[in-house]
């Protein structure tokens, strides 16, 4: 399944818990749903705008990692959410990402 229709999926609680599950473990699982809460949000809905937020936030540092781990990597999606879900989670103050509007 392509990334984005990995995300257009994210509507589905069920979905976006198995695959945050599936890119990172028990404790990132409780740690989004929190923050999710946290901003009145679903987690789809917040895994959705951790990915858009790291899309525009992230400095070109973190996309030359990216681009060398998807080089090495059999599972491109996996590894794109993965860093983006952890870009979200390391994010500053009590607002762990900000929204952003669906195009």
């Amino acid at each position: 399944m392509l990334l984005g229709d990995v995300l257009a999926h994210f509507d589905d609680e069920a979905f976006a818990a198995e695959t945050v599950l599936r890119v990172g473990d028990v404790a990132l699982l409780a740690a989004m749903r929190k923050q999710a809460e946290e901003e009145g949000e679903t987690l789809g809905s917040f895994a959705r705008a951790a990915v858009q937020r790291f899309a525009a936030e992230a400095d070109d540092e973190a996309w030359v990692s990216l681009l060398g781990a998807l080089a090495r990597t059999q599972d491109p999606g996996t590894v794109c959410l993965m860093r983006a879900f952890a870009y979200a989670s390391r994010a500053t103050g009590s607002a762990v990402h900000s929204k952003v509007s669906s195009a």
